[in-house]
């Protein structure tokens, strides 16, 4: 009998799901002993299922399997070595003790972990098909098999459509009405007129970025206390900082959760603001998490791939996106002085030129947009002389944060090294949320597109997009706009952005649970995370990472292997994750039903 009392209260959900494990690990007199019983647990109970000397659906067997791997991994002392961390003395602790320093977060892990060993994962049924019932389809042949399939499908497809209501894209005729109001608002606010409008030159140059443009802001949208104030400290320590007009017009007037996102983009959280103040003098170390410094061979080129290399001939962008990648080395927006010396641009295509394995260039930044035109026509002028240059890509969120960039001057300067068969022209941009959508953006979309230009998306998979179907909806939305998912980017481990971050199991159960759902031609995107100083490790597979602890915190480490595995010998990349019962409770402040990601634990 297991005297629950002899417990603490919060750990007695854990032992439930598994009381043999508990009784193995308080009868143990050391962590070795208590090892040695759990891994021949662990080995006894898998063949026991194989064998079948137990009765378990294909679909638990699939979880308990899953389940067993990270099990073994986290009681390996191979990985105690490597994550500086035994997550089995924790354990034995709390069996032996009643309980012991972990936080409640570590507890969920190991209950649901316990739960898939026994195959009571509670995965099925799904919330989705809350209300549907799946019919024994095996029951049932020929014709009227496939009329009670169809109508099953039809079924789950209006609950997608459920949660897909929720996330209008900004060109529903009645958010576009709304979006004429909020321009009229700016208009007044900022003293313009419907010519200034188009002209993206106004955008650039009334960019909201310091304290009399944050006056302004506010008479176009209202801002809650928290934003305001971490805005007015980012502007007084000179934290980079920056809206357009355009996409401030995008903001209901009132905070709202249709906008949430878009605000998320470009009000940066408190916490944000401090972190960066605390490393302002040491900020191009610290936060240059994809290690830059180590992968540039020359200024304005970052190289980490064999066959692609970037280009940064500027390092601003008309505004700021909080968590970006490069805010190590992006000054005051909008500031056309900001890009590298004429000198130092025709030794990188200098460079690019005596490289001849690289088919593949990313021009990026900052926004390489904020050039005008004639630098950009100079540049492209001068790439397109480098022979093995088969592609180069334009990455851009002007086509978000200021669409009337794409005018016919800039469309012509494309169109002029756009030689398909010798050397195309992509745009690479950065739409986060269906909301940031309007007409002049797929109007801009529109007339890349008929002159012959691919758009690819690259979405950051933050908190603020994160809800169920919320990706889905802007998969679709772009979709219609002529924009191809490209990337579904996990966030990256920085410091300063643990307001926005999500758990890996959240975009792997994205990918499998939602984006499956969808045609295959709209779910192009793959989910991956950008490896420091390597470069990108796609998640999906097995193969590619490995769930190898759980810290005291809850918080998984992850050991992620790069792309150059199997190729050659390279260490993998030990990530830290935020846990995901501190990622669900932000849920529900949101006003989530975090019933609907109840399957999030079984995701490694």
């Amino acid at each position: 009998m297991i005297d629950f009392d002899k417990m603490a209260k919060r750990w007695k959900k854990c032992w439930q799901a598994a009381p043999d494990v508990y009784l193995l690990l308080r009868e143990s007199n050391s962590i070795d002993v208590s090892r040695q019983k759990i891994l021949n647990y662990l080995n006894a109970t898998e063949m026991a299922f194989r064998n079948d000397f137990y009765e378990l659906s294909y679909a638990q067997f699939i979880l308990f399997k899953n389940a067993l791997v990270v099990l073994k991994n986290l009681f390996s002392k191979r990985y105690e070595r490597i994550a500086n961390n035994s997550p089995l003395e924790y354990l034995w602790k709390a069996a032996c003790k009643g309980d012991s320093e972990v936080a409640d977060d570590f507890i969920d892990e190991f209950e649901h972990l316990f739960r898939g060993i026994k195959g009571q994962t509670r995965v099925y049924p799904s919330h989705l098909m809350e209300g549907s019932v799946s019919p024994d389809f095996e029951k049932y042949k020929g014709r009227e098999a496939a009329v009670r399939r169809s109508d099953f499908l039809d079924g789950l497809g209006k609950q997608v459509d459920r949660y897909l209501r929720r996330y209008p894209n900004g060109l529903r005729p009645d958010i576009e009405k709304k979006r004429e109001e909020n321009k009229k608002r700016i208009l007044n606010a900022f003293g313009a007129s419907e010519k200034d409008w188009k002209d993206y030159k106004w955008h650039f140059k009334n960019t909201v970025r310091d304290q009399k443009g944050l006056e302004k802001l506010k008479k176009a949208v209202k801002i809650t206390d928290k934003e305001e104030r971490a805005i007015q400290r980012a502007i007084e320590h000179e934290i980079p900082f920056a809206v357009t007009p355009h996409y401030l017009h995008l903001m209901d007037q009132e905070p709202s959760n249709y906008d949430y996102t878009v605000r998320k983009q470009v009000f940066p959280s408190i916490d944000y603001v401090e972190t960066m103040i605390s490393h302002k003098n040491d900020r191009s170390i610290t936060f240059d998490f994809m290690r830059e410094h180590d992968t540039s061979p020359i200024d304005g080129i970052t190289r980490r791939y064999a066959k692609v290399c970037i280009l940064k001939p500027v390092d601003t962008c008309p505004q700021i996106c909080v968590y970006c990648q490069r805010n190590w080395e992006i000054t005051s927006p909008c500031m056309e002085l900001h890009a590298i010396s004429r000198k130092n641009i025709d030794k990188a295509v200098k460079w690019l030129d005596n490289h001849n394995q690289i088919m593949d260039l990313l021009v990026t930044g900052g926004d390489p947009l904020i050039m005008n035109n004639h630098l950009i026509d100079d540049l492209l002028g001068k790439l397109a002389e480098i022979e093995h240059l088969r592609s180069i890509r334009i990455a851009s969120r002007s086509l978000v944060s200021v669409p009337q960039r794409f005018d016919e001057e800039l469309l012509d300067i494309f169109s002029k090294y756009h030689e398909p068969g010798r050397r195309t022209i992509y745009v690479v941009t950065h739409f986060e949320h269906p909301y940031e959508l309007c007409y002049e953006t797929a109007e801009a979309a529109n007339q890349l597109r008929k002159r012959g230009f691919m758009i690819y998306n690259q979405q950051v998979f933050t908190f603020a997009n994160s809800r169920r179907f919320e990706t889905v909806a802007l998969r679709i939305a772009l979709k219609d706009i002529g924009v191809d998912p490209y990337y579904a980017f996990n966030m990256k481990g920085k410091s300063e952005l643990s307001d926005y971050s999500v758990p890996v199991a959240r975009i792997l159960q994205e990918r499998k649970e939602e984006a499956r759902l969808l045609p295959g031609i709209f779910r192009t995107d793959e989910p991956v995370f950008n490896v420091p100083f390597l470069g990108k490790n796609h998640m999906r597979a097995w193969q590619d990472h490995e769930l190898i602890s759980i810290l005291p915190g809850g918080q998984r480490v992850y050991a992620l292997h790069p792309w150059e595995k199997n190729i050659r010998e390279v260490d993998s990349y030990i990530y830290t994750d935020v846990s995901i019962r501190s990622y669900l409770e932000k849920l529900i402040e949101r006003g989530e039903d975090i019933e609907d990601y109840r399957s999030i634990w079984y995701y490694y």
